[in-house]
């Protein structure tokens, strides 16, 4: 759908955050609207103007002072702090060119880091890392990152146990099942509203908010294990359990005593459809360690009482259960345990497969988790095969650049991490996802060239040696789709790239014809071919699975295609159930592995055979406890996406005194003398930051929560452990891997204190670029 006047035209784009209208006039963005079929659009989408015109973009490209001086001997510890000079794209292509070269020439391409993890842009072309990485294996390859920080300890530990990603990445068991036949919905983490404004690839329609208000009119009784009560929205009736943070597996423990006790599981699905009960069950109930963990121990640890925990066992039992975790409970210490366990009491209620029933990870966790959609490809494009065997984990970056060459653990192997001497980043923000930021920044020293592409001058870029300035989503052509999600949408560019951004594509393209891969990068393709290839191949797949696509020129020139619903509710495992011979699991027994021999043969003290309670290295019951009383959880903000939008005339909004907010009990504010938007520092042996204070009863007391994705803004750049002025929850949060298997974020395994901030506040300043000098003689 794209209209225009003389002075003004209308275009249709999307984002992580929705799909919208854009109204432009005399070449500037006038006006955002919501998508018409959008029934929950949300606010975020009128940040987006904002970014776009923000005064901290990056105008050109740039390249830090000390380093332009003298590459090979410039102090790296100055990286945050040097002043940056401008040069022109020819240079800036050709500096990069000959690092990589050097690079490449000298040391291998597996010390070319390539991993570049971040969310970037909705859209399916555009898509920064898959570019970034088509280019370095086009070059000979680079070291990647696998897994991701939403679930890394559930994708890894899911293909273990139920042989695919399904049950967290979806398809799960869709709303119109759980609206027609569940009678008992049990959340562990929630479904916040908040979560559900973003969905990567984009969404045509928020539509969750309609599916929790069907739920909550048909009755369905709602009972949430979670330390914060926004983790579901207010007009849902809900039994609301406040338990400790960390302490999911445990009490799932106790209600699967109970279940076994009072001889309520269902031993005859048990048998047919897992294997290796009976060696949980000796640990259930004591008999292999001495200790049963019924739900008297499991009281003890979480928090709850223990007759609340039985009751729910038996009411479970009796009624129809879906048991949903968020992705949210395995972003700690032993995550990999909640995900098991949650499966573990799922079969023994034998409810598995049936409408309505079993398990499913990550409702609530982005937009379209849940909804009805038929299966079908979407534009996307391919990622190339990798030119190399080097990786890491995603969350072990700080480990792989502090400790080259030494061995780890990771699902069954033992590896070695590569000697990174180039850091090569496109879309995403480190200094945001990435915990323990002082550990990181020591960490970010190592490499010899840093060399980042960014729309804005994040501590991703001030901390970086060569930055190319790269446009927005607003700024060129593309096509944004979800696997979940129902819609296709155009992203159409409404404005010219401000300053001199040019997109990821065009930038590679550059960089390429420069290494001599150009043939092999571009494939003779421009954007506008490349996304006309992209929808041609997508069309065909869904010719083949029964769904007809109009034509490309078709689809431009109306904005979207919406593909109709399927016509009957989708059960997760429903197969599965029906015939687990001729449909099994894609694991050893090709059954639900309830004891893993294969977990079980890594000989992992931290992740053994069966899902077990393991005490997380920071958590309420913890002695460090005594020092830092309060559970700190980092989760998803409700006015930006992580640290995108920032920027943006919504998260401005909700800051205090220029601080991102930080939710405390009305107890705990007490008793540190805390009053409503007092501006607090927050602070263990890791680091520090500054909040205001939001009073309120709706978190659990000895927890507080500070969303992630205020940008890092160091009182003193480049000194490590400085006060984070801005209240950036990262500098607080541990860099440790969740267990050998998954080796995963733990980010929400973390206590901390706050107090009263009594000194002067210090300006906020990421929303200016860092200084720029005049190139010296």
């Amino acid at each position: 759908m794209t209209s225009s006047s003389a002075t003004s035209r209308t275009v249709h784009t999307a984002s992580h955050w929705g799909s919208y209208d854009v109204e432009v006039a005399d070449g500037r963005i006038a006006q955002i609207r919501p998508f018409a079929k959008d029934t929950s659009p949300s606010p975020l989408i009128q940040s987006m103007a904002d970014v776009a015109y923000a005064p901290n973009r990056v105008a050109s490209p740039m390249v830090r002072a000390g380093w332009l001086k003298d590459r090979t001997k410039s102090d790296r510890s100055r990286r945050g702090v040097d002043p940056f000079v401008a040069v022109s794209w020819d240079e800036a292509i050709a500096l990069v060119a000959d690092e990589l070269a050097r690079v490449k020439r000298d040391h291998g391409n597996a010390s070319i880091f390539g991993g570049s993890y971040g969310w970037a842009s909705a859209g399916r072309f555009h898509h920064a890392r898959t570019q970034l990485q088509r280019l370095l294996d086009a070059y000979g390859g680079c070291t990647r990152q696998v897994q991701n920080y939403s679930y890394g300890a559930g994708m890894t530990l899911l293909l273990h146990i139920v042989g695919s990603l399904d049950a967290v990445d979806g398809p799960l068991t869709t709303y119109d099942s759980i609206v027609g036949n569940t009678e008992l919905l049990v959340l562990f983490g929630g479904m916040p509203l908040k979560n559900v404004q973003i969905e990567s690839g984009g969404i045509g329609n928020h539509a969750t908010e309609t599916w929790l208000r069907r739920i909550k009119d048909a009755g369905i009784k709602v009972v949430m294990i979670s330390p914060i009560r926004e983790d579901l929205p207010d007009f849902c009736d809900v039994e609301w359990l406040r338990a400790r943070p960390n302490t999911d597996a445990a009490i799932m423990l106790g209600l699967a005593h109970t279940l076994l006790a009072e001889k309520l599981h269902d031993q005859t699905f048990l048998d047919r459809y897992t294997v290796g009960f009976e060696r949980f069950r000796a640990y259930l109930t004591g008999e292999a360690d001495g200790v049963a963990k019924d739900a008297q121990w499991a009281a003890q640890i979480s928090g709850l009482n223990a007759e609340t925990i039985r009751t729910l066992a038996r009411t479970m039992a009796r009624k129809r259960t879906m048991i949903a975790p968020s992705w949210s409970v395995q972003r700690c210490d032993h995550g990999e345990q909640p995900f098991w366990m949650a499966i573990v009491l799922a079969a023994m209620l034998g409810q598995v497969g049936l409408p309505g029933g079993g398990f499913g990870f990550g409702y609530g966790s982005t937009a379209a988790m849940g909804y009805p959609r038929r299966t079908m490809p979407v534009p996307r494009l391919r990622p190339s095969p990798a030119a190399t065997s080097s990786y890491i984990p995603v969350a072990r970056l700080s480990d792989m650049l502090m400790h080259p060459g030494e061995p780890y653990d990771f699902n069954g192997e033992r590896r070695h991490y590569p000697d990174i001497r180039l850091i090569y980043w496109a879309g995403g923000n480190p200094f945001h996802h990435h915990q323990d930021l002082n550990r990181l920044l020591e960490a970010w020293r190592r490499p010899e060239t840093i060399v980042v592409h960014e729309t804005w001058w994040t501590s991703t870029a001030r901390f970086a040696d060569i930055v190319l300035p790269t446009a927005t989503t607003l700024e060129r052509n593309d096509i944004g789709a979800c696997s979940r999600d129902r819609f296709i949408l155009a992203m159409q560019k409404a404005i010219d790239p401000v300053g001199e951004a040019k997109s990821d594509f065009d930038i590679l393209t550059q960089l390429s014809d420069r290494l001599g891969v150009r043939e092999a990068f571009t494939e003779g393709r421009d954007e506008m071919g490349w996304l006309q290839h992209i929808y041609a191949r997508a069309k065909q797949g869904a010719a083949e699975h029964g769904v007809e696509l109009p034509t490309f020129e078709a689809f431009w020139r109306e904005g979207h295609v919406e593909i109709a619903a399927p016509d009957a509710p989708f059960d997760m495992l429903g197969a599965f159930r029906a015939d687990p011979a001729a449909n099994p699991l894609k694991t050893p027994s090709g059954k639900i592995e309830i004891f893993s021999e294969r977990i079980a043969s890594f000989g992992y003290d931290d992740c053994p055979g069966h899902p077990a309670w393991l005490e997380p290295v920071e958590w309420l019951g913890s002695p460090i406890a005594e020092n830092y009383p309060l559970h700190m959880i980092s989760n998803q903000p409700r006015t930006r996406l992580h640290s995108q939008l920032d920027g943006g005339r919504v998260s401005k909004a909700s800051k205090i005194n220029g601080r991102e907010p930080m939710w405390i009990n009305p107890a705990d504010a007490e008793k540190r003398g805390i009053v409503h938007h007092d501006v607090v520092r927050v602070f263990n042996l890791r680091g520090s930051c500054l909040a205001g204070a939001v009073i309120t009863d709706k978190i659990r007391p000895g927890v507080i929560m500070l969303s992630t994705g205020a940008w890092y803004d160091p009182l003193e750049p480049g000194r490590i452990g400085t006060l984070d002025r801005h209240g950036n929850a990262n500098v607080l949060t541990i860099d440790k891997g969740s267990s050998k298997l998954a080796q995963a974020t733990i980010a929400q395994s973390c206590l901390v204190e706050v107090e009263r901030y009594l000194g002067e506040l210090p300006p906020i300043t990421v929303d200016a670029p860092p200084r720029i000098v005049e190139r010296s003689r």
